[in-house]
């Protein structure tokens, strides 16, 4: 007897780290990387120090509020170069994301 033997499409096996795929938020919900999303980027590049979004409280002072005043200031010149439209618009990704980093 012969067995039929389908074809079944190879599964690469570093998940998707660009684009808007399941390892990013939707703008809605505040853009930027899910915790999924930043497993997968650390276990596709070891060594990588990335983390997710800092979006609590934090003491002042602390690594968190550090981390925080950085990524605030990077991204306000993100968002300086960006296009009119994207800086007026309240729902743009870079807006929402500095609204979930609360910038």
């Amino acid at each position: 007897m012969a067995v039929d033997k389908k074809k079944r499409k190879k599964t690469n096996p570093i998940a998707k780290t660009t684009g808007k795929g399941g390892n990013y938020r939707k703008t809605k919900s505040g853009a930027g990387m899910t915790e999924k999303g930043v497993r997968a980027y650390r276990k596709a590049n070891p060594g990588s120090k990335l983390k997710t979004a800092v979006t609590g409280k934090v003491k002042k002072g602390s690594k968190d509020a550090k981390r925080r005043k950085s990524y605030c200031a990077r991204s306000l010149g993100q968002l300086k170069r960006s296009s009119a439209k994207t800086r007026n618009d309240p729902n743009s990704r870079i807006r929402q994301a500095r609204r979930r980093w609360k910038c």
